[in-house]
């Protein structure tokens, strides 16, 4: 479990493959501490399992289901990516609660500013529609936001400047693909 606050922005070193798994190696520094093998990692929002951990990377392997329901199978070497280390007891929850079990890929339709605030438009498929309630959380590839707005078929956000310094969504614009999960507690009410 995670709780979408991203602790750092790891770089892809290296995509292999060994059979039909994906083995996706990871440069980072303060997400290796206290990592060891086995633990899960949340990788843009999807909870993966360390197989690996050397002195400035660790490596996941990921199956063809993971690559082909999330953004993972676009990933190339250098890009940036969104880490975060699993919840221990006693932790703080500063943001929601997240399994790192990803629900869609949505597609981002506009990154403006309203009213001064910097704003991303996520177009979501329309079985998903439903559980985007202004209020509501929602993790937008591992990042723990609060949807502002909703429309037939999409959902908006606003960005703090902290959160858009220290996540992928500064790299990410119009037409970008992001991985989406809905809060667990609007889906149970659902």
């Amino acid at each position: 479990m995670f709780t979408g606050i991203v602790e750092e922005l790891g770089i892809v070193k290296r995509i292999s493959h060994a059979g039909n798994v994906r083995l996706i190696e990871i440069n980072a520094v303060k997400t290796l501490a206290e990592v060891k093998k086995g633990d899960s990692i949340a990788v843009n929002g999807v909870c993966l399992t360390a197989v690996e951990i050397k002195k400035d990377y660790f490596a996941f392997e990921a199956m063809p289901e993971t690559l082909k329901a999330t953004g993972l199978g676009n990933l190339k070497v250098g890009d940036k990516v969104n880490l975060e280390r699993s919840l221990k007891m006693g932790d703080r929850i500063s943001g929601h609660f997240v399994l790192g079990h990803i629900d869609c890929v949505g597609l981002v339709r506009r990154k403006n500013y309203v009213s001064g605030n910097l704003a991303f438009e996520i177009a979501v498929p329309p079985e998903f529609i439903r559980y985007c309630l202004p209020k509501d959380s929602i993790a937008v590839d591992g990042i723990s936001l609060t949807i502002q707005s909703k429309k037939s078929s999409t959902f908006s956000v606003y960005i703090i400047p902290h959160t858009l310094k220290n996540t992928t969504l500064s790299f990410k614009g119009a037409s970008a693909k992001v991985n989406l999960e809905f809060d667990l507690l609007a889906k149970k009410a659902k």
